[in-house]
């Protein structure tokens, strides 16, 4: 027998053991998709059966409840739809608030509460900013100013079939980093003069530091002259003032001129008398209601008789 009549060796315990090795593969492959198709299968059979369905959601609206010079208080709405006959749970809410790429503000409220079964809610996230982290951190946000910014939401909710979903949403819009405006006392109008009663008018100067009008409507604040307090004065008519500007009002008070003792006469001899001022100015932005400071230590103005009792010196003021 020639070599080329060799007959071919096979080793057929092995090759039998590979065979066998990839039909099991094969097998266990199979096996596992066979599963993975039917849970899918079951879970869309329930899905039709049952009606669930993935909840959506959207942000209604953003309010600033209330605004000072500290801080701001916001309220972000978040409208939730349940399509599903049965209550899912909002398990987590996280949120940032960013202004032009930079991190203003961020947190997680946790267990946020229950969507009932076809329905939907309201979820009312409350955050807080504070102006002194804010300005401290970016030395370019100055008082006064408007920034603009983005709040991100992502919902985190728990659905049958679906599992953990997670819900993005994003709103812009601007705030307000407030400034306290100045005031000045420039002069005092006798109306009616006696040593008992006095009328008068202040004539104020508030000038507006902020990016933004203000609409005055109310006063709360004390005045003192010579160190004497003269008591609350009220704004008769509301007004505006204008960003960056200046706004002049006019406040009638009454006062006791013989409480003054000495310094009664250099207000009459036109000297001057200091005067200081403590309390809060009310008004409406085009972000809500403020209560904005007002402080004047050390002002000085002078006394001016009415017309009739003198004249006006109008010339020589400012």
């Amino acid at each position: 027998m020639g070599s080329s009549d060799k007959p071919e060796v096979v080793e057929r315990g092995v090759k039998d053991k590979e065979h066998r090795e990839d039909d099991k593969e094969d097998g266990k492959g199979g096996f596992i998709e066979k599963v993975k198709d039917f849970i899918h299968d079951i879970g869309e059979k329930i899905e039709e059966a049952i009606g669930f369905g993935k909840p959506t959601a959207d942000v209604t609206g953003i309010h600033i409840p209330s605004i000072n010079l500290k801080k701001a208080d916001i309220v972000v709405d978040v409208m939730i739809k349940n399509p599903n006959p049965i209550p899912i749970p909002l398990i987590d809410i996280n949120y940032l608030i960013e202004s032009d790429g930079r991190k203003l503000l961020s947190g997680l409220i946790p267990d946020a509460g229950t969507i009932h079964a076809h329905g939907e809610e309201t979820v009312k996230i409350p955050v807080t900013l504070i102006y002194d982290d804010i300005k401290n951190t970016y030395d370019d946000i100055k008082p006064g100013s408007i920034i603009p910014y983005r709040i991100k939401v992502d919902l985190i909710v728990d659905v049958p079939v679906f599992g953990r979903i997670t819900l993005p949403l994003q709103k812009t819009g601007e705030i307000p980093i407030p400034y306290k405006p100045d005031i000045d006392v420039e002069k005092i109008h006798f109306e009616r003069f006696s040593w008992e009663e006095t009328v008068a008018v202040l004539h104020l100067k508030l000038e507006n530091k902020n990016d933004f009008e203000l609409g005055l409507n109310g006063l709360d604040y004390e005045v003192w002259l010579s160190e004497v307090s003269i008591g609350v004065a009220e704004l008769e008519k509301s007004t505006k003032i204008d960003k960056n500007g200046i706004s002049r009002i006019e406040i009638p008070i009454t006062f006791r001129p013989k409480d003054f003792g000495s310094a009664l006469w250099d207000m009459i001899r036109g000297k001057g008398t200091g005067y200081s001022m403590k309390g809060h100015i009310h008004v409406d932005t085009p972000f809500g209601p403020m209560k904005l400071p007002i402080n004047k230590e050390g002002g000085k103005t002078r006394l001016k008789k009415n017309q009739e009792d003198g004249g006006d010196d109008d010339d020589d003021e400012d």
